[in-house]
């Protein structure tokens, strides 16, 4: 009955288009696609499958035609907008040079250099293309240079085999003798920590993301747990590793190691650093990066395509002339603000804007586990979002990104606003 009262407040949208070409990628490719990408992760029937084009600044166009404003920013790389002229322009001067040749190009040496200035704990770095490839990586330095074999692991660092323990779906496909070096322990649990560390002299690292971000939990950070872990790298003697994959070029120009002001002893970066091209970074202290001189056997075709290099040096760049991470700071300090005087009005559903006033920059609106009919009320309240045009994740932090107008963030508000009065009044 509540579904055909939001039928009649919020007309469904039109997404035949979309939903006709999903069932024909489920005959092309596992499931249609993978991943977080799938439409089961959402709310099924409602959300958009494939999207055409970008209409401006942080707006996007499913194939249907339907306008979106875009708080999941491609998972995270878009930090500026999704078609940037100046990035884009830097790209095609190189294409029209060339971009994949046998050595490498002259634009690696300006990025590491770069990277060398920004981040504290770069002292060399090596250019990658994903999250994956750059966390993968770390760990296998990080083993070199210690000569041990296990790590301590801290939320989701990639879908390799060494962090595949932490996803069910890859209980059949990874060998358990890979899996048992890798010893998982929950995010800030350092009295954990510590006890593996005290009886098992055979842990490499600790890899950790500087902030806490699993799915369906408020964000959260801790200056003091990550001072404490340093201390612990240091008392043990193992390699401290910081997934920056999200925080970097975000919380700072040097990502949370810079913001908090606790130097890994290497820290791995990509999404925002070229604004939706692909490309990572494994930054580090020399002497364990040197690993990979004669220690660590890390090659690609693609890591010295220049195409990726120019776009990150092109964004950091207008990053840092254009004050984006203080701008998307305000924006995010805004919407969090305005967001969560309008949550609290509506006692009969309880939800929150899931992030500390330092993390704001990643909205995510969630709805306390413990109350009755959670799963219908969530999936009432962003079936309400992504009818009214807002693209936010039902369990998935999003992002604030520079081109996210002033507009764009009160008419979300105002959509905010109407599906929590639309779900208290249902709820009585």
């Amino acid at each position: 009955m509540k579904k055909e009262i939001l039928n009649n407040q919020v007309k469904p949208i039109n997404l035949e288009k979309s939903y006709q070409m999903f069932n024909e990628a489920k005959q092309l490719t596992p499931g249609g696609m993978t991943g977080i990408r799938r439409p089961a992760k959402l709310v099924y029937g409602e959300y958009p499958v494939f999207f055409e084009k970008v209409a401006d600044g942080m707006h996007v166009v499913d194939v249907d035609g339907n306008d979106y404003i875009d708080f999941q920013c491609g998972w995270g790389p878009i930090i500026l907008g999704h078609v940037e002229e100046e990035v884009n322009n830097a790209v095609i001067n190189r294409i029209n040079k060339g971009f994949c040749f046998s050595g490498v190009q002259p634009e690696m040496n300006k990025l590491e250099e770069k990277l060398k200035e920004l981040i504290p704990c770069c002292e060399k770095s090596i250019i990658t293309k994903t999250g994956s490839d750059a966390t993968t990586l770390a760990l296998r330095m990080a083993r070199a240079y210690s000569g041990k074999n296990k790590v301590i692991s801290q939320g989701f660092h990639g879908w390799h085999d060494w962090c595949s323990v932490q996803n069910l779906s890859s209980e059949k496909s990874v060998p358990k003798q890979v899996e048992n070096l890798t010893i998982i322990v929950p995010w800030g649990d350092l009295d954990k920590i510590d006890r593996v560390l005290s009886n098992d002299k055979d842990i490499a690292a600790i890899i950790t993301t500087p902030i806490f971000h699993e799915l369906s939990i408020p964000l959260r950070g801790s200056v003091k747990y990550l001072q404490d872990l340093r201390k612990l790298a240091d008392k043990y003697n193992i390699v401290l590793v910081f997934d920056e994959i999200r925080t970097g070029f975000r919380l700072a120009m040097g990502g949370a190691q810079e913001y908090y002001n606790v130097t890994p002893d290497i820290g791995c970066f990509g999404k925002a650093m070229a604004n939706g091209y692909a490309i990572a970074a494994v930054c580090g202290k020399k002497d364990i990066l040197d690993m990979a001189i004669d220690n660590v056997f890390v090659t690609s075709t693609y890591f010295p395509n220049s195409l990726e290099i120019v776009a990150a040096l092109k964004t950091i760049e207008i990053i840092e002339r254009d004050n984006v991470i203080e701008a998307i700071r305000e924006k995010g300090s805004y919407f969090k603000n305005r967001c969560d005087k309008i949550t609290s009005k509506y006692t009969n559903v309880k939800a929150s804007y899931a992030s500390e006033p330092d993390l704001s920059i990643y909205p995510h609106i969630l709805f306390d586990k413990e109350q009755e009919n959670l799963e219908e009320k969530r999936d009432y309240f962003f079936t309400y979002l992504i009818r009214k045009g807002i693209y936010l994740h039902p369990s998935h932090h999003g992002y604030i990104s520079f081109r996210h107008t002033k507009k764009d963030l009160d008419y979300t508000l105002e959509v905010i606003d109407k599906a929590l009065n639309f779900l208290n009044k249902q709820y009585l």
